[in-house]
């Protein structure tokens, strides 16, 4: 012990470095303004106005989720800056399928050392990608946690509420036979798989900092770390007008295993994995570690961020509304009566296949 006592900072937390880095986000903060927050941090909660954001007779609804093992590749590689928006993103698509409007996030960074560089960049992609969602940063929580991390090293979590009135909420329930499934593209491997992408390039020896063998205009680690895309600007009018019977937010489980959680007793989605070119990330990844197609189809979202699911005769209007919105749109399937569940079908030579495949998941 020092002759003057011990110090909190002595021990490896900086409340000095905590409070410059909450005057630097403040602004951050501020410019995702919206009505019903005025996004003002430093208080001990964040305020929200139901009312001023012009709601009715709403329903919250709350979510939360982290970045997963993503997050070892952004500390690897100082690729800080779009793994906020995907923070965001697995919280708001999993309102927006709900038929809730995102309205507010907080979020948690955690590390062993406050580094103010780092930790900017990583709370500038969150505000920006409650910017892109139209939601409120309204406050959060950086822990400094010596101990508990290695250096070097943070975590992430999100929490977002939404709202949405009484009488539009999706629940499936009207899906029914010969309902219309479209496919929103993604914008990469999102934020799921990641466990299994590291191993791959763990052992294949990928050198992440090099062109892509499928794209030599963009770093492997460049298009392995694109931010997971967020629908809910498209999908909001369409979901308030109550053109939508049911969305599903492709995350882990892949196509196999959203789709059903959306669907009534008695209906089962089938899948043309034809309806769309392979991705070349997504061809990539399957051609380095032999993954069957079923194994693709229940671990990545394999080009499908979003499930959108019609009425026939909507499909087309819906379809063109989403295109105009500046989503690649493809119809990928239709709902059938059958065991509750998922089929996924494919040709000869579909996601490199020998034969014709079917993978099927009962929920």
């Amino acid at each position: 012990m020092s002759e003057s006592g011990y110090t909190y900072e002595q021990a490896g937390v900086s409340i000095a470095a905590g409070n410059a880095l909450v005057k630097a986000i403040a602004p951050l903060a501020r410019a995702t303004r919206r009505p019903g927050a005025d996004a003002d941090l430093g208080g001990f909660g964040g305020f929200f106005d139901l009312k001023a954001a012009g709601f009715a007779d709403p329903l919250l609804v709350a979510a939360n989720d982290g970045v997963g093992t993503k997050l070892k590749l952004a500390i690897e590689h100082d690729r800080h800056d779009g793994v906020g928006i995907d923070l965001v993103a697995m919280c708001v698509n999993d309102l927006i399928v709900q038929g809730a409007e995102p309205l507010f996030f907080l979020d948690y960074y955690a590390s062993a050392k406050l580094e103010a560089g780092v930790a900017e960049r990583v709370i500038a992609s969150i505000a920006e990608g409650c910017k892109i969602a139209g939601c409120a940063l309204i406050g959060g929580e950086t822990a400094e946690m010596p101990g508990m991390y290695a250096d070097g090293d943070y975590d992430l979590a999100g929490f977002c509420v939404g709202a949405v009135e009484r009488d539009r909420v999706l629940t499936g329930a009207a899906i029914g036979d010969g309902d219309v499934i479209l496919g929103l593209a993604s914008s990469g491997v999102h934020s799921n798989g990641f466990s299994l992408v590291r191993r791959l390039a763990a052992d294949k020896g990928w050198k992440l900092d090099r062109p892509a063998l499928f794209d030599p205009e963009v770093l492997l680690i460049e298009a392995l770390m694109a931010p997971t895309r967020i629908y809910v600007k498209s999908l909001l009018p369409l979901v308030t007008a109550g053109r939508v019977k049911g969305l599903a937010h492709i995350t882990g489980g892949g196509l196999l295993e959203n789709i059903p959680r959306v669907l009534p007793k008695g209906r089962h989605a089938v899948v043309d994995a034809d309806a769309w070119a392979q991705r070349r990330l997504m061809a990539f990844l399957q051609a380095q570690g032999a993954i069957e197609p079923e194994e693709m189809a229940r671990t990545f979202n394999c080009g499908i961020g979003m499930a959108v699911v019609v009425a026939a005769d909507q499909a087309d209007a819906v379809a063109a509304d989403l295109s105009a919105a500046g989503e690649e749109v493809f119809r990928i399937g239709r709902i059938e009566a059958g065991e509750r569940g998922c089929t996924v079908t494919g040709s000869v030579e579909t996601w490199s296949a020998r034969a014709a495949w079917t993978a099927t998941h009962h929920a």
